[in-house]
């Protein structure tokens, strides 16, 4: 899980690299091409392409690809122009958001032990921001608009049948990406990329598809509850890539609402996996 978020962060850093100096819809449109067509040799080669689809679940798809692809215009769109490591932290309080849009929508039970979780993670994330301050940056309301992207990607997610394969819908949101990324492009003439920055857009897709096989094979075979806490190992990957590549040193403010974020969230996970425990025990009893 820990190299899975490494890749996603190198992903974002290759991005970040091309994106200042190029625009955003052309860069999408050639990484996403690349992708499409890794995913789609994981699909041919797993079988994924035999599925059969379905009304409920094409629909919830749908909603996800939606949802993603907003995400993902969102989230470049402000890595563009703010610290890595800030748009990471401000976007690992989407788990957190995801638990509270499932008690408020699906009727998901949530203590209070996780409301004083989520709480103490959305201060961590105003921290972060810092609205009205001075060194508020009005797009950092892009990565929080982002997280309302993959609340609604997630939602969609929890409710898809087990039989749908996760490569197919990685596959179909990748090319959905792509052609949004194709429509943008023809909005205005296709910039001319260097040679390193088409080798940084192909191997952010690669990244990508690292980063998506090694979190669902570890997601596959490992206890969810210690697992996923790993995925806040993303947060560490950004502060060394930030220092290392862009020289971006988080402030003390910054840091400390990242540490009540990841904090919130690993907590959060804890606490969901020893309810599920507890609900398991009743019900075998």
């Amino acid at each position: 899980m820990s190299l899975a978020m490494a890749g996603y962060v190198l992903n974002d850093a290759a991005m970040k690299q091309v994106l200042v100096q190029q625009p955003l819809f052309p860069s999408i449109f050639i990484r996403g091409m690349a992708a499409t067509v890794l995913l789609g040799l994981l699909c041919a080669f797993t079988g994924a392409f035999r599925w059969r689809w379905t009304g409920r679940d094409r629909k919830l798809i749908g909603w996800r690809v939606v949802a993603e692809a907003v995400t993902t215009l969102l989230f470049l769109s402000a890595l563009a122009r703010l610290p890595i490591a800030n748009v990471t932290a401000i976007l690992l309080a989407a788990p957190l958001a995801v638990t509270l849009a499932a008690s408020v929508f699906l009727n998901a039970p949530i203590g209070w032990r996780r409301v004083v979780a989520l709480l103490v993670g959305f201060a961590g994330v105003m921290m972060i921001v810092r609205p009205g301050a001075a060194s508020f940056s009005p797009w950092s309301l892009l990565a929080l608009a982002a997280v309302g992207g993959v609340v609604l990607r997630d939602l969609a997610t929890r409710q898809l049948s087990a039989s749908v394969p996760s490569t197919l819908v990685a596959c179909a949101t990748s090319a959905v990406i792509t052609a949004v990324g194709a429509v943008g492009t023809l909005v205005a003439p296709l910039p001319v990329f260097t040679p390193v920055q088409v080798m940084q857009l192909v191997g952010a897709s690669g990244l990508l598809v690292v980063g998506y096989v090694f979190s669902v094979r570890t997601m596959r075979v490992g206890d969810i509850a210690f697992v996923s806490g790993f995925r806040y190992t993303t947060l560490l990957w950004a502060l060394l890539v930030g220092i290392l590549l862009f020289g971006e040193v988080p402030d003390v403010l910054t840091m400390l609402g990242a540490v009540l974020i990841v904090g919130s969230g690993v907590f959060s996970v804890w606490r969901e996996h020893v309810v599920a425990t507890s609900d398991r025990r009743q019900t075998n009893a």
